[in-house]
């Protein structure tokens, strides 16, 4: 697939977890190598796609849906799409995935204490005391992905070491080009043979020089005896 055509790239997570971040963080990196990018944040969009819905399941699908729509909209016209949104039930992430077609699916993970301990709007302790309902996980549940294409662990990974896998995976599936991931990270675009060859290394694996490996080879061949056989 060419480097410049359009994809979705959609994080989703609980609230708190560091989606807006890590998008704001990706859509300047994209924007250096030429990408028309368009981020698409629950927190900012809200209003205008679906105001004065309520915190219920059915109404939440709905927002999720009008998001993937605008999102398939943009990236069948060669935009860059970062869409991060809390996005709690497989079903319609998976509907949206169908729909798009160039979609990769992020998901940034965090344990819910560590949502708690760090939040500084006060939304986890409202809704712990009942003060908000219907608050996805605290008295409604997240469902997270089961394959996504990336996982974040946003109380463990920087912004960056984040970054570096989502790039990775979007030179993989063909959204970047080696040289763009070059530029972004200023570091060479790994390979087949490059993944292989660090898997062995931090399985603890010995890799056998080459020089060895020949000496080893010629040595297994079968002797051949000089000299003419008697007729």
């Amino acid at each position: 697939m060419a480097p410049n055509q359009g994809f979705t790239l959609w994080l989703t997570g609980m609230s708190g977890a560091g989606k807006t971040t890590l998008a704001d963080y990706l859509a300047a990196r994209l924007r250096q190598v030429g990408r028309q990018v368009e981020v698409l944040d629950e927190n900012d969009i809200a209003e205008d796609l679906w105001g004065g819905t309520t915190d219920v399941k059915e109404e939440r699908t709905t927002a999720v849906r009008r998001m993937g729509y605008v999102a398939s909209l943009l990236s069948r016209n060669q935009v860059a799409v970062l869409a991060a949104a809390v996005s709690p039930y497989k079903a319609v992430r998976e509907e949206n995935r169908r729909i798009i077609g160039r979609y990769l699916e992020v998901y940034v993970d965090c344990p819910t204490e560590k949502l708690i301990s760090r939040d500084t709007t006060g939304k986890y302790k409202k809704a712990l005391g009942g003060e908000i309902p219907n608050f996805i996980g605290i008295t409604e549940p997240y469902e997270p992905p089961v394959s996504p294409e990336v996982t974040i662990r946003s109380d463990l990974d920087s912004v960056e070491t984040g970054a570096q896998r989502i790039f990775q995976a979007l030179l993989d599936l063909g959204h970047l080009s080696p040289e763009d991931l070059r530029v972004i990270t200023g570091k060479r675009a790994r390979g087949a043979a490059g993944l292989k060859k660090a898997r062995v290394h931090e399985k603890g694996a010995r890799v056998r020089p080459a020089a060895r490996a020949a000496r080893m080879a010629k040595r297994s061949r079968p002797s051949k005896k000089s000299g003419k056989g008697k007729r």
